[in-house]
């Protein structure tokens, strides 16, 4: 039988709402530690690998709080991490959080961009004028992480995949892909100079990723 999560730490003694869930992921790393869970199950080190900023310490702690909380389970046999019900609806709030943060100035796009980061973005980042009537299915390869985006009827689907398996894979790295979603230069310039890989299609690529921007959308 699971057992009822464990109370929350108070943080904010306040009966706000806002305050409440500050309880919960109101901790350094703690929201982003749900980011890296999003699109799939992960070990610890993989997880790491998403938060290069992160101790070995202070990650431990953030799991075992957030499983306490309700928001992960762990399984110990295996050693993964995955977001509950409770995690998963967390989705939305990184998304308003990406949609606020484009009105912020100060946005560093060279600095560290993980695959799951870049995924939430490209779903945030969609201008639905451009995605209208399209049917696309696309490809990325991260080396350690891949993922199939499928868009029908204006709205963008993402799944985590052992292997993508699409008419074109875009591959490299987080911030070499961002370049290539939100960047200026095209997408052939960046094939030629090996910032990234492409297999399959150059137009439909080049066609999908013609309908994402890293801007507000009114």
């Amino acid at each position: 039988m699971t057992e009822a999560p464990k109370a929350t730490r108070i943080r904010y003694d306040e009966g706000c709402l806002a305050a409440h869930a500050l309880n919960v992921i109101g901790d350094r790393w703690a929201l982003l530690v749900v980011r890296e869970l999003v699109f799939a199950p992960k070990r610890f080190q993989m997880i790491r690998a998403g938060l290069p900023g992160v101790t070995a310490s202070v990650l431990t702690g953030r799991l075992t709080q957030l499983e306490q909380a309700g928001v992960i389970d762990h399984d110990e046999r295996l050693g993964i991490y995955s977001l509950t019900p409770m995690g998963t609806g967390l989705l939305p709030v990184l998304e308003e959080l990406c949609r606020w943060a484009l009105t912020v100035p100060g946005h560093d796009p060279s600095r560290f961009i993980s695959p799951s980061a870049l995924m939430i973005s490209m779903g945030v980042n969609l201008f639905p004028g451009r995605a209208a009537g399209r049917e696309m299915k696309a490809g990325f390869d991260f080396g350690g992480e891949a993922f199939e985006m499928h868009l029908t009827g204006g709205t963008l689907r993402t799944t985590a995949v052992a292997i993508a398996e699409a008419p074109f894979v875009l591959s490299g790295n987080g911030n070499t892909l961002a370049k290539a979603v939100y960047g200026a230069q095209p997408l052939p310039a960046l094939v030629a100079q090996g910032t990234v890989s492409l297999t399959g299609d150059m137009d439909a690529a080049a066609a999908f990723l013609s309908m994402f921007s890293l801007a507000p959308q009114s």
